[in-house]
């Protein structure tokens, strides 16, 4: 049997075990995390920093999967990574991660670009012919360089996805333990992987499912819905942005008159200076 209800949370901290100290990662709740630059922040061994929290952080950790790109294991990726490593040293940088997603794409987009201009010039058209190169690389799949790349018809490239997980809670070890391919709109568990989650693991409070699936559908508790709540939050802050909108206003009004005030009472006092000095000049000249 299962619950008729699941509870999503988002959960904004740093990398810390903070879930873990909370009595979150027992089993009563999974956490998926978003690391979409395909590093190694959230690889094998990334709970590991050498301080007394490694033992904490690699239990935390254990109940977490991180969504990130494809990782793929093609030997032309890993001879690519390799060439962009020893390049990057040579430069006097020291860069241990993986070959993220801007490098990888720049190499495909170069390629794709190569292989529509042959396209386009076999057929007669010259390279200046941009219409038809941005054409020929629309709604079409080719083999990049960490496997295959495909683009829609409206020229955007499907999304290929790995999902990392502690496959070994005794050791910390992290594999990737399932892909998903954005054109066919599938995902794949990988075979001979250790999935994280068990008969053990996912530990299920059967009292709680029982309670719920004998009692009446619920009631309200008396407190305020979710979009009751959601009504007069959005109501106090369009409230406060109006009065705010309307103390600017008059404060701009009011330095508006002061300056314009401040102007007339120069001019009046010029054109009287004006008058005193003609009334003087006319009864010296009588």
């Amino acid at each position: 049997m299962r619950p008729k209800r699941w509870t999503w949370r988002t959960l904004c901290a740093t990398s810390r075990p903070a879930a873990h100290r909370h009595g979150m990662t027992s089993g009563d709740y999974a956490f998926f995390n978003i690391e979409l630059f395909n590093s190694s922040s959230y690889g094998d061994g990334s709970w590991k920093r050498g301080d007394k929290h490694d033992f904490e952080a690699k239990q935390a950790y254990s109940s977490l999967q991180t969504i990130t790109l494809l990782r793929t294991v093609k030997p032309e990726f890993e001879k690519f990574s390799m060439e962009v490593k020893s390049s990057v040293e040579k430069q006097g940088l020291n860069e241990e991660d993986y070959v993220n997603m801007f490098v990888e794409g720049f190499h495909d987009a170069i390629l794709l670009y190569v292989l529509a201009l042959h396209e386009v010039l076999r057929a007669g058209y010259s390279k200046k012919d941009g219409g038809k190169i941005i054409q020929q690389t629309w709604n079409r799949t080719f083999e990049g360089i960490a496997g295959q790349v495909s683009i829609d018809t409206n020229g955007d490239r499907y999304g290929d996805f790995s999902v990392v997980a502690m496959t070994d809670a005794e050791a910390g070890t992290q594999e990737v333990i399932g892909d998903y391919f954005g054109k066919e709109g599938r995902f794949e568990m990988r075979p001979n992987v250790k999935y994280p989650w068990g008969p053990l693991k996912l530990r299920i409070d059967e009292t709680r499912i029982v309670e719920h699936a004998n009692s009446s559908p619920c009631k309200s508790s008396g407190g305020l819905e979710e979009s009751a709540v959601t009504g007069i939050v959005v109501g106090a802050l369009l409230g406060a942005g109006l009065l705010m909108a309307f103390y600017f206003f008059r404060k701009k009004y009011r330095i508006t008159i002061e300056r314009r005030n401040q102007r007339e009472e120069s001019h009046i006092g010029k054109h009287r200076e004006l008058r005193e000095d003609s009334i003087r000049s006319h009864f010296s000249v009588a």
